[in-house]
């Protein structure tokens, strides 16, 4: 199978990076952006943070903690500010896919993220699928 460009131009960036800050690298994570203090937060951690990694959505896209500042975050690779907390981001390739604002509890967490990982397995999925035929 011979790859696309674009496709061997990530994969060089990626691997440049990933050498370069001599951690593993991902396509996707899941940022979720805390504030100490934060109730909602601490329950996220109580309930989900223990087993998140273990799971199929956390190894597609695996959790980063950032401390949300005063005034929140805008720009980069946000659609639009965070101003809440908790506020999940999924990105894939560095750019936002979804996001989860809020956590009321487990069930509606899973719920949430199931739907935005679906977004970003849909067209790894779709790229396969086409090379089989070929």
């Amino acid at each position: 199978m011979i790859a696309s460009g674009r496709y061997r131009a990530r994969l060089a960036a990626t691997l440049t990076l990933s050498l370069f800050l001599s951690l593993p690298a991902f396509a996707a994570e899941l940022v979720m952006y805390t504030r100490n203090g934060c109730p909602f937060c601490v329950r996220f951690e109580r309930e989900v943070a223990p087993v998140y990694s273990k799971t199929s959505e956390g190894k597609a896209a695996p959790l980063r903690r950032i401390e949300l500042p005063a005034g929140g975050v805008r720009g980069g690779e946000l659609r639009e500010p965070v101003i809440a907390t908790p506020t999940f981001v999924l990105l894939d390739d560095g750019r936002e896919v979804g996001r989860i604002t809020g956590y009321l509890n487990d069930d509606m967490f899973w719920g949430l993220l199931g739907r935005l990982v679906a977004v970003i397995e849909t067209p790894d999925q779709i790229q396969r699928s086409s090379a089989e035929k070929q």
